[in-house]
Formats: structure tokens, sequence, C-alpha cells
């Protein structure tokens, strides 16, 4: 019985000493003030500084106007990954939205945000 314990007590303190981990150049992206109609289209760049492969399971996002796109493949120890999300810039005015990671890492939830102003298109006069 006491092999049994100090097996899993050992198991348990390698998967959390060892694994997978994110580390973002940013968690955040600020689009500023853009145009209505403008490409909506920015990228997470992340390192898996973990020492096992990272599998991304699922993105999920706060409504239907901000698109995630997930790495298909695992992102290797020391290796970047990419996470690419469309905001939908045909709304106008203020956004700020949230998307959550779901991954095989330490913490295995991880919440990016994005934030931005959409102007309206201005409509151009010509003199006739």
């Amino acid at each position: 019985m006491k092999t049994l314990v100090s097996f899993i007590v050992i198991c348990f303190i390698t998967i959390a000493v060892n694994g997978q981990e994110f580390k973002f150049e940013t968690a955040s992206i600020d689009y500023g003030k853009i145009n209505q109609g403008s490409d909506g289209t920015r990228i997470f760049e992340f390192t898996n500084v973990g020492n096992a492969p990272l599998v991304i399971k699922d993105i999920k996002s706060t409504c239907g106007c901000a698109i995630p796109k997930k790495p298909e493949k695992p992102i290797m120890p020391g290796e970047k990954g990419q996470i690419e999300v469309s905001y939908d810039t045909k709304r106008i005015g203020g956004f700020s939205k949230a998307v959550t990671i779901i991954s095989n890492a330490k913490t295995s939830r991880k919440m990016l945000k994005i934030k931005g102003f959409v102007n309206k298109k201005s409509v151009s006069k010509e003199k006739v």
C-alpha cells in the first residue's frame, strides 16, 4: 500500500514539474481605432516553454463576431505557435472580447483579449 501511494505521489510531482506551458508575447491586443470593413485579423504568438508537446484542444470566443483559429498540430517544447483571431469589422463602435484557450497545459484554460473601436466608413462625395 505504501509503495502504491509513493508511486502516485511521485507521478503527481513529475506531472506538476514536467509538462506543457504557454508563454504568450501578449495576452491582450488593442486594435485601436480602425475603419469599418478593414482587416480584423490579429495574431497572438506564444512559445511552449514546457518540456512536453502542447495540444490546444479548443478555443472559444465570447461571441460570433470574433473567430479564433487554433493550431492543428501539437506545439513541441521550445517551438512557437500562433492563435489567429478575426474580428468582424462590419460592426461599428467599441468592442472588447475574450477568447478562451482549452489545452493540455498546466493551466488548462488561458484567456486572451481583444479590444478596439470600429469607425463608420465615410462616404466620399464627388463633384459632378
